[in-house]
């Protein structure tokens, strides 16, 4: 195991938030970035439909349901497998793909999205020229399915890596919601590049 690793698990170990999220019953410490978001934006409201890209192991799917209730609907998607979730209907499969993609399509019935959420990142090897543009296409994934599914005045919420291509990634998504801000959840830890743009009021252009 090299020395990264290492401090990582250590890290991993020692960090309250991840034993929070066992005392909590949340599936990750990724959860409390949520709630923090939530608490302060007021992303969710009973009845609304989600759709959350990159969802395992749930933690997010996990706050949002709750939040939407029994009168809302959270759709999740992941490459990975997610344990079933109440509330949550889960796609496994690469939204790339044209046939999972047409599956989601069906998944959502022509019901447009009220929020995208996207707490999606690429496996990192350490080599940031290598991953920052990964997270960057990520990014741009999870834009590009919310310009698809998003209702007008929707809401957009995606963790970013800040480094390079982040300013012409804010401009892009400026082109699609009138308010856009960024927002750095307690959660996350100090030292990760890791933040969160929040982008409200999508304008949904014709033709």
């Amino acid at each position: 195991m090299s020395k990264t690793s290492r401090r990582w698990l250590q890290e991993h170990h020692n960090d309250p938030y991840v034993q929070k999220s066992k005392e909590d019953g949340y599936r990750s410490r990724a959860t409390y970035k949520l709630l923090e978001i939530q608490e302060k934006d007021k992303l969710f409201k009973p009845g609304m439909t989600v759709l959350d890209l990159g969802a395992a192991p749930g933690g997010w799917s996990q706050i949002a349901a709750q939040m939407v209730g029994d009168k809302g609907r959270v759709i999740a998607t992941d490459i990975l497998p997610m344990d079933t979730l109440d509330g949550v209907t889960f796609l496994q499969g690469d939204f790339r793909e044209e046939g999972v993609f047409e599956q989601l399509l069906e998944i959502i019935e022509k019901d447009p999205i009220d929020v995208v959420i996207s707490d999606m990142a690429p496996n990192f090897s350490g080599n940031r020229s290598v991953d920052q543009p990964r997270s960057v296409y990520l990014m741009e994934l999870a834009l590009e399915m919310a310009v698809e599914t998003l209702k007008p005045g929707g809401t957009f919420l995606v963790k970013i890596f800040e480094g390079e291509g982040i300013d012409a990634y804010r401009q892009q998504v400026k082109q699609h919601f009138k308010s856009v801000a960024t927002r750095k959840p307690d959660a996350s830890r100090g030292r990760s590049r890791e933040t969160y743009i929040l982008a409200k009021q999508f304008i949904q252009r014709r033709g």
